[in-house]
């Protein structure tokens, strides 16, 4: 049986303290934000500011390939609802350890990362040990802009991981109905989204409508963060994701996680109140959170 190793509670442990104390080893103020690269009680993270919310990547210096985070481990819940994507899209690299991890999982496949700051993906490679690749590779988009242009392409993928954040939350135009509809356009027909969010947020509800007004029933994962994933056709039976995960629980202790601790965190309960109002580019969570505002025309510059 999976046992989470001690040095990974230490791990989380040590996640729980602030920024202060830790050790600064790079600073950048990029076009979109500060990039803060800091080392503390054995991690290496980012973070986007020092008043941002959350680390947007740690790794242990000890332990490179596992992961620290707990949304990182919850993503990869995404392979019990498919084990082998052949063509994988993230939107949001941060320091890389999706693609990084999901290379070593599934040599063969191509993974095309989609990050708005070139400056990110500099730091990634350099403090991280993110290695883009032919069949690993970065663009540097808005998600949104490369996701219409996608359409228009015809792009088809296994599997879409959505995990852009800023220095606050997910930016306003890539929560609406109307990015999720074009999000699932790229969908195959039993292709499977997973979406890292917060588990404790102004929006969840909003979200959680939104979500399920696209692709219907989710699982919904929960510790710190919430990840939301669903697949095209609606949600295999719990027999094959358990049976998914006895298949896969080798190769995901090598990166700190497995069956145990995931499985248990799988539920399609709905936990948001009935009627709940969907967001959309009209009704943005800028809207939602402040109870007026214009929304920004971020469509006019693709």
């Amino acid at each position: 049986m999976w046992r989470r190793p001690e040095w990974l509670m230490g791990a989380v442990l040590a996640l729980t303290a602030g920024v202060a104390g830790a050790q600064d080893i790079y600073q950048e103020k990029s076009l979109y934000r500060n990039i803060l690269v800091y080392e503390e009680q054995g991690l290496r993270c980012m973070k986007f500011g020092r008043q941002g919310t959350g680390r947007q990547t740690c790794i242990s210096l000890q332990h490179p390939d596992a992961l620290v985070l707990s949304y990182t481990r919850m993503l990869l819940g995404a392979l019990y609802l498919n084990p082998q994507p052949q063509n994988i899209l993230i939107i949001g690299l941060g320091g890389g350890s999706l693609p990084s991890t999901l290379k070593k999982m599934i040599p063969q496949a191509r993974i095309e990362t989609v990050e708005l700051d070139p400056s990110v993906a500099k730091v990634a490679e350099r403090f991280f040990g993110f290695m883009p690749a032919s069949n690993n590779i970065v663009t540097i988009e808005d998600g949104r802009v490369f996701v219409k242009r996608a359409q228009k392409q015809g792009k088809k993928y296994d599997l879409i991981i959505l995990d852009a954040f800023d220095q606050v939350y997910v930016p306003e135009h890539m929560l609406t109905r109307e990015y999720l509809l074009e999000v699932k356009s790229l969908l195959e027909k039993d292709g499977v989204l997973a979406a890292n969010t917060f588990s404790s947020s102004r929006l969840y509800d909003a979200e959680s409508a939104t979500y399920a007004s696209v692709f219907g029933g989710f699982f919904n994962l929960k510790t710190e963060n919430r990840v939301i994933l669903a697949k095209n056709g609606g949600l295999p039976p719990m027999a094959q994701i358990q049976a998914n995960a006895r298949q896969l629980e080798p190769k995901l202790n090598l990166f700190g996680t497995g069956k145990d601790w995931l499985l248990p965190l799988f539920s399609t309960k709905i936990d948001w109140p009935e009627g709940t109002r969907i967001l959309t580019d009209q009704y943005s969570p800028v809207n939602l959170m402040n109870g007026s505002g214009n929304q920004k025309s971020w469509w006019k510059f693709w």
